[in-house]
């Protein structure tokens, strides 16, 4: 039988209870797919991130959600550097993750012990409301944008805040464009504002990643910070209103790259044995 250290960790959250859960769980290399995605589909939280040390300060990367490997997730790789800051032992300036289908993305550790990530800016551009899109969501959004995701502009963060999808609809819906096609079924609504002075308030529903609805979405927010960035033109505070828990997330949209900041906490700590 073999053990695997394994960290739960709460992402873009100050305490436990907040943001989003992620598993972390460093391995010597890479096991077979079927049993990454068994391991996540046992986790059972949105993101089990996978790393594999390459020399100090330098991992390979790979996510799953419980159904699926997924090209970038940022609050799987701000648990991932906060697990091999606090927990195994690494006090440099800077994380480089080496990933599949996102490049080289770094993240280091602030004065005030809070991250920042460095992703790359999603293509974004706008496309018309379409009468499904709007029936799926229970709300007619003012705008409607395409690139990795679908995005959903509204006017006011109790918009966001009162949005009663048909997550079954959701699921089936997509649209062609930028690099082919969008993800199906994931679908992200944001509004200007928000409560504690967030500049941004939004929700994100995944259910074409096996997700109904995730509570904090670093990637997500670079499609926000591509979005929003142009019009507001400084950093910005977003929060993610995901009923009971809540994520505070920075954004800062600097030319075709996003900085994310936020804070992580470990909630458990432990083996999984095979």
């Amino acid at each position: 039988m073999t053990a695997i250290p394994f960290y739960q960790i709460d992402a873009f959250a100050s305490q436990p209870f907040e943001g989003n859960q992620a598993c972390v769980m460093p391995l010597d290399g890479f096991l077979p797919d079927g049993t990454l995605q068994a391991i996540a589909a046992e986790n059972n939280v949105a993101e089990t991130a996978f790393i594999v040390a390459k020399k100090p300060g330098h991992y390979a990367l790979r996510w799953f959600t419980p159904a699926v490997e997924v090209p970038l997730c940022g609050h799987a790789t701000l648990a991932s550097a906060h697990a091999i800051y606090t927990h195994l032992g690494f006090d440099g300036e800077e994380i480089a993750f080496e990933t599949v289908q996102s490049g080289v993305l770094k993240v280091r550790r602030l004065s005030d012990e809070t991250y920042e990530m460095d992703f790359p800016a999603p293509k974004v551009e706008k496309i018309a409301v379409t009468e499904d899109v709007a029936a799926a969501l229970g709300a007619w959004p003012l705008e409607a944008w395409g690139g990795p995701f679908y995005a959903a502009v509204f006017g006011t963060p109790e918009d966001i805040e009162e949005l009663k999808p048909d997550i079954s609809l959701l699921k089936t819906l997509g649209v062609s464009g930028i690099g082919g096609n969008w993800e199906r079924g994931n679908f992200g609504c944001v509004a200007p504002g928000g409560a504690d002075g967030a500049d941004l308030t939004s929700r994100f529903f995944a259910p074409g990643s096996g997700i109904d609805e995730d509570p904090a979405t670093g990637s997500w927010h670079c499609m926000v910070a591509a979005i929003m960035g142009p019009r507001l033109k400084r950093p910005l505070d977003c929060y993610q209103a995901y009923p009971g828990r809540g994520a505070k997330i920075g954004i800062e949209l600097i030319g075709d790259r996003v900085k994310l900041r936020g804070d992580a906490v470990t909630v458990i700590e432990g083996k999984f044995t095979l």
